[in-house]
């Protein structure tokens, strides 16, 4: 199985929980995004999913959009995301079919062996400290272990994800990680614009 490439840096990731935050951060230049949708109103769930990725098209950017895969491929999004429980029920022959990127999450070196003979488009690394954003099955990861995954997997984009804050984030950038997803960093800012803008110059800088 084999599914499309993305960058080796994704730069900027934010994950966001619906259409208005897809399009607040398109018009401040980010092409890296996944909507994350918590409700379980069908009907609203669709029409978000829809308007991000119409959207996202507009401004060319790479929306992912996480667990949906059924309405990623209806949609033609750029991408869907998936968690390892959803790995175990998600159709993976149709998004690849589909031509469709895929993003994995992983929390170990275990799950890191499971989900590479799928060849993902990138993989997830984290969560590398302690959230508030999910309930967390698993123990931060830290970033001396965030790096070791990186020089293992070599070649194949990663992302990191997990209580990165911007005080944190060049520590993050320093394993070598080619992107950095972000949540509350960005939702709960004082001032979500300035935060965009000083996570973008920082992963310049580290370039």
């Amino acid at each position: 199985m084999q599914f499309p490439s993305v960058p080796l840096h994704l730069g900027l990731y934010p994950v966001v929980d619906s259409a208005i935050w897809i399009e607040r951060l398109l018009t401040v230049g980010v092409k890296t995004l996944q909507l994350r949708i918590k409700h379980h109103d069908s009907a609203l769930k669709r029409s978000e999913i829809h308007r991000s990725i119409t959207s996202a098209r507009e401004y060319n950017a790479r929306l992912f959009i996480n667990d949906e895969w059924q309405l990623a491929i209806e949609y033609q999004a750029y991408g869907v995301h998936l968690g390892q429980e959803d790995l175990l029920t998600a159709d993976l022959a149709a998004i690849a079919k589909a031509g469709l990127r895929l993003g994995v999450s992983t929390h170990s070196d275990e799950e890191i062996d499971r989900v590479l003979p799928i060849n993902p488009s990138y993989i997830a690394l984290g969560p590398v400290y302690a959230t508030q954003t999910k309930e967390m099955a698993m123990p931060p990861q830290g970033v001396n272990k965030v790096a070791e995954h990186v020089a293992r997997l070599g070649d194949i984009p990663t992302v990191a994800i997990g209580g990165i804050s911007l005080g944190r984030a060049k520590e993050v950038l320093q394993t070598g990680v080619g992107s950095i997803a972000v949540v509350s960093a960005i939702t709960q800012a004082a001032d979500w614009h300035a935060a965009v803008t000083a996570f973008q110059q920082l992963i310049n800088e580290q370039r």
